[in-house]
C-alpha cells in the first residue's frame, strides 16, 4: 500500500493520474470562439483550436503537478485528495517537478507552433496559475479572480490561435460563466468542510477562512445573472447572420435551463470539481448538446 493508504500504482500510472486527464474537459472552452464564429469546421481554424487545446492539456497538467507538490500535507489529510500520487507516495516531488517542467516546455512548444499570440496566452495562464498555486491561493477574491482568469484564458485561446476576432459579448459571458464557475467551486467546499466538521474551512484551505457561505451565494448568483444577461445579448447579436431558422435565439432556452441546473448543483454543495458535474448529470449533458446544436446552427447561418 502507498504512504497514504491508496492502491499502489506504477510509475507510469501514477504519473498519467497526476496530470489530472478529467479535468482536461476544461480546456474545451478553447473552441468556444471558434464555434462562436462559425467556422469551427474550417481546416485554418480547427487545426490550431486542436493545438491549442492540447497546449492547454499539457500546460494545466504541469500546474497541477505543481499544485499537488505545494499542498503535499493539506492533501493528505484530505479525505479524498490523499489518494492524489505525489499525497499517497506513489510519485516523488522530484519526479513532478521534472514531469512538470517537461509539460510545460512542451505546451509552450505547441503553442509557438501556431503563432505568438498563443504562446502568449498559454504563458501568462502558466503565471497566472503558478501565482495561485505559490503565492495567492490563501488570499480571499484574489484567489477568486486568479481562478476565474484560468477559465477566461481558456475561453480566449481558440480565437487567438485561429486569428479570429472575438465578440465583446463572448468575453462577457466568458468572464462571468468561468466567475460563476469559480464561486460555485468555493462555496461547495465550504459547505463540503462545514458538513464534514473534520477540520476548519480556514486550515483547509486558508482562503475559505476569508468568505462566508452567503458571501459565496451573492457572487455566484450575480455571476450566473450577467452571464444569462450577456448571453440573451450576445445570441440575438449572432442571430443577426442570415439563417432560414432563428437557432441562436432558439439556443437561449437551453443555454439558461443549463446554468439553472448547474446552479442546482452548486447550491447543494456538490460543484467542488466542475467537470465531474458536467460528466455525470445526463440532464446537464443533453441540455448542454442541445445548446451546443443550436447556437451552432445560428452562427454557421444555416
Amino acid at each position: 500500500m502507498s504512504e497514504a493508504g491508496g492502491r499502489d500504482r506504477s510509475l507510469t500510472v501514477a504519473a498519467f493520474v497526476a496530470m489530472r486527464p478529467r479535468q482536461w474537459l476544461k480546456n474545451v472552452l478553447v473552441f468556444a470562439a471558434p464555434l462562436a464564429a462559425g467556422s469551427i469546421l474550417e481546416p485554418d481554424v480547427l487545426v490550431p483550436s486542436l493545438l491549442a487545446f492540447v497546449s492547454f492539456c499539457l500546460m494545466s497538467s504541469s500546474t497541477y503537478l505543481i499544485n499537488d507538490i505545494r499542498d503535499v500535507e493539506a492533501d493528505r489529510r484530505h479525505p479524498t485528495k490523499r489518494s492524489r500520487p505525489i499525497a499517497a507516495g506513489e510519485l516523488t516531488p522530484r519526479a513532478a517537478v521534472i514531469l512538470a517542467v517537461l509539460l510545460a516546455l512542451a505546451a509552450l512548444a505547441v503553442a509557438v507552433a501556431v503563432n505568438v499570440g498563443l504562446m502568449g496566452v498559454v504563458l501568462t495562464y502558466a503565471v497566472f496559475t503558478l501565482a495561485y498555486s505559490l503565492f495567492l491561493k490563501n488570499e480571499p477574491v484574489i484567489e477568486l479572480a486568479l481562478l476565474t482568469m484560468g477559465f477566461l484564458l481558456r475561453a480566449i485561446a481558440g480565437g487567438v490561435a485561429a486569428e479570429l476576432p472575438i465578440s465583446q459579448w463572448f468575453l462577457i459571458v466568458a468572464a462571468f460563466g468561468s466567475l460563476f464557475m469559480a464561486a460555485g467551486k468555493r462555496f461547495s467546499e465550504l459547505e463540503q468542510w462545514k458538513a464534514s466538521g473534520s477540520e476548519p474551512a480556514a486550515q483547509a484551505r486558508r482562503s475559505l477562512g476569508g468568505y462566508t457561505s452567503a458571501y459565496l451565494r451573492f457572487v455566484w448568483g450575480v455571476a450566473a445573472a450577467v452571464t444569462i444577461t450577456g448571453y440573451c445579448l450576445w445570441a440575438f447579436e449572432v442571430g443577426q447572420v442570415d439563417s432560414s431558422v432563428p437557432w441562436a435565439q432558439w439556443s437561449v432556452l437551453p443555454f439558461v435551463l443549463g446554468v439553472l441546473r448547474y446552479a442546482v448543483d452548486v447550491d447543494k454543495g456538490v460543484a467542488e470539481a466542475p467537470e465531474d458535474v458536467v460528466l455525470g448529470d445526463r440532464t446537464l449533458l443533453a441540455m448542454g448538446a442541445i445548446w451546443l446544436v443550436l447556437f451552432a446552427l445560428g452562427a454557421m447561418g444555416v
